[in-house]
This record gives C-alpha cells, structure tokens and sequence, in this order.
C-alpha cells in the first residue's frame, strides 16, 4: 500500500465515512476499493493457485483410480472429459502469478471454473449410473469450496454460484433417472444451501474491508503521530526565531561527531560570532528590530558555509556558533571574514554603534589540526570564545584566529 494514499485527504474522509457506517453496509468503490484488491492480491492469487493445484492433483489421482478399479470401459469413458482440468488448472495459474487487468484475472477465472465444474460433471455423465449423481454433487462441493476460500469479488462470487447451479440443474434434466420435477426440486434445494454460501463470503469480505479500512486509519493517526513527534522533536531543537539549530542541538552535533573521541577526524575549525552593540540596537530601535536583525545575521551566515557539512546554530541572545569539520587555518578565516564582510555589506540599521553606523559582527577563530591528539569539542569552543573576546577587545568588526597564549588579528579592519 502506497503511504501517499493516506495523505489524500478525500481518501481519509472517505475512509471516515465508511467507517461509520455499520459493517454490512460497507461498500467500497473508486480508489479505495483499488488500494483494498491490491492490499489483498497477493494472498487472494496464492489461495486461487493452490487450489486450483489441489484439484489439478485431486482430479489426476481419482482418474487413475478409476482405472485401476473400474471396468476398463468405464474408466476410459471418464479420461478424457477429465483430462479437462490440468490444461485448464496450468492457464489460470500462469494468469494469477502476477497482478493483471481485472478483467482479464475475473474472465480467466470464471472461465477456468466453468471448465473444471463442466469437467467433473461430464465424467460422471459418462460413466452413467451411480456416479451421474455422485459426481454432479461432487462439482457442487468444488464450487462450493471456492466460493468460501476465494476473497473475490461479489459479483464474481454471484456468477460462479449461478454456473455451478445451472449446470447441475442442465445435467440432472438430462439425468435419465430422475424425472423433471425432482431435477428443479434437488437443484432448488442445493441453490439454498450455495446462496447461503455466497452469503457468508459476502459477510467475510466485508469484514476483511472493515479490518483494512481500521487498518487505513490507524496507520494515518501513527503516520500524524510520528509526524507530531518529529515536529516536537525539531521544535526542541530549533531556534523559533531564526530557524538555526539551537544551544541543545549544536552539543549533541558536537558529541555525535567527536563520539567519544579527543579529536575529530579530518579536524576541523570553530567560529564563535557574535553580533557587535547587538544591546544597543535592541534599546534604540526596539526589539521588533533587533529580532529582524538575527533572521538576518543567521541567513547571513548559514549562507556562507557549506550547505552540506558545516553546522550552524544560535548559541544565545546574539551569538552564533559554527563547526566547519575538515578546513584548516586559513580556509577557516577565509570563512569567517566572508561571514563578516557580508553582514557588514548587509547595511543593517546600528545608529548607536561604537564599532559602525550598520550592523557588524566579530568572530573569534579556533582550529583544531590534523596533527592535534587532545582538543575536546569544549576545549575548541573555548578557544574561539577567547578569541572572540580579543577581537571585542581589539575593536569589533574583526576575525581573530586563536594561538597558543595569545591571538593573532587576521583580515580585520583597523579598530575604531
């Protein structure tokens, strides 16, 4: 069954209405009725085939009892009206091995068991005497049979019972043993008790299309359950305002990628930014403004790392924090000059600004080499914070690059 389905929403309403119906008045069509054949076919065809196996097999044995049994003449008499059935029994296997059109599977099959319940009656009119009647019966069991096990169709089901009856109504009128009112009486009695056959596969198949049109709407609730999870769980791991990854998300990404290990494989670098006078924006142009301002940063930003590798997140209030696993030294200024070139070409409004009339953004760099055995992603962190705190320090509006007990400006306008 295709998923797909259950986000229609005219399947769901559809589904909803059938379902509170009562059961026997449940009645699939159109695009329901298509997803319950195909949810049922593959059962459905491997019953009709072992079945039509069985009697194949069934058929095979009693014909070479008979002959082993039977006067000869007797015997040849039913061999070939029963060497009907496998011909028939290996064309409608081939048909029902794989899904085809429902006409061609439906016309196979009636046509296939008109065959066999013609066959088995032609066997005992042949022979004559004790077995016309017991074989007439015994093509009513076999119709009956697969009217009870085959989950085809009502109308199906309707057009085999009539041609089970009517040829055991056209045989037992040509039964000379048995005289015409008897014939309609036994067919009329036997009618009853088929009838009341199809009766019951009716009711078994309309319980089957209850069972899987529950099983339709339970999977939509667990498909919009685990949907809502998913949502909370993204909720709880994004920033509402900025659509980053938050503070939570960013700590498991950093696990997940050392995982366990005192460095990560290939190295990798780290940006603390953070957004110069963010407190001042804030006071001056209110926080509608200061807010449309981190959306800004933070597209800013995101859209000056690899889309497919780096990781992005909103640390808290105005800071950023970003992983760029595998870039070295310079690559990892070059990143983050990028970064601070564009927000300050961005020109957002900071009238109160010591660093700029615009918005600007220092960034502390820290990287972690290939040939380091002993940075955790802590130990990292800390370093591009320290050097966050220089190029504060320094001015704003600048990249510094973390050393070993000092740190380096790079790339950075002079200090104002």
């Amino acid at each position: 069954m295709h998923l797909d389905a259950l986000d229609d929403p005219a399947i769901t309403a559809e589904v909803e209405r059938l379902l509170a119906r009562r059961t026997r008045d449940i009645r699939l069509t159109g695009e329901i009725n298509r997803l319950f054949r195909a949810r049922v076919w593959s059962q459905t065809a491997k019953i009709i085939r072992a079945w039509m196996i069985w009697v194949s097999f069934l058929d095979v044995l009693t014909l070479a009892l008979y002959m082993l049994l039977l006067p000869r003449a007797i015997a040849l008499s039913m061999l070939l009206p029963g060497a009907i059935i496998p011909p028939v029994v290996i064309a409608v296997v081939l048909i029902w091995r794989k899904p085809r059109a429902l006409w061609l599977q439906g016309a196979t099959l009636i046509a296939g068991m008109f065959l066999i319940l013609l066959s088995v009656a032609l066997v005992g009119a042949s022979a004559g005497g004790e077995f016309y009647e017991r074989h007439l019966s015994i093509m009513l069991f076999v119709a009956i049979t697969a009217i009870i096990i085959f989950s085809i169709p009502l109308d199906w089901t309707v057009t085999l019972a009539t041609l089970a009856l009517a040829l055991y109504l056209a045989f037992q009128l040509q039964n000379p043993g048995l005289e015409i009112g008897s014939a309609v009486a036994a067919t009329l009695f036997f009618a009853s008790g088929v009838f009341a056959t199809v009766a019951a596969r009716r009711t078994m198949t309309i319980l089957a299309q209850k069972t899987f049109l529950l099983e339709l709407r339970d999977r939509r609730r667990v498909a919009e359950l685990a949907a809502a999870n998913d949502q909370l769980k993204l909720l709880a791991r994004t920033d509402p305002l900025t659509g980053l990854a938050n503070r939570r998300w960013m700590t498991e990404t950093l696990d997940h990628l050392w995982g366990g290990r005192r460095k990560i494989p290939g190295g990798a670098a780290m940006l603390m930014c953070d957004i110069d006078e963010f407190k001042m924006l804030n006071d001056r142009l209110g926080h509608a403004e200061g807010d449309r301002c981190l959306v800004k940063v933070a597209g800013i930003i995101q859209a000056n790392v690899r889309y497919d590798r780096d990781h992005v997140a909103r640390y808290g209030g105005e800071e950023f924090l970003v992983l760029l696993p595998g870039l070295n030294e310079q690559e990892a200024i070059v990143v983050a000059e990028r970064i601070r070139e564009s927000v300050e070409a961005a020109a957002l409004p900071n009238p109160s600004s010591r660093a700029s009339r615009h918005v600007t953004i220092s960034i502390g760099v820290a990287v972690q080499s290939q040939t380091e055995v002993d940075t955790s992603p802590e130990q990292l962190q800390r370093h591009a914070d320290a050097a966050l705190y220089l190029a504060k320090q320094a001015g704003r509006n600048r990249v510094l690059l973390h050393k070993p007990e000092t740190s380096v400006r790079k790339n950075g306008p002079a200090a104002r």
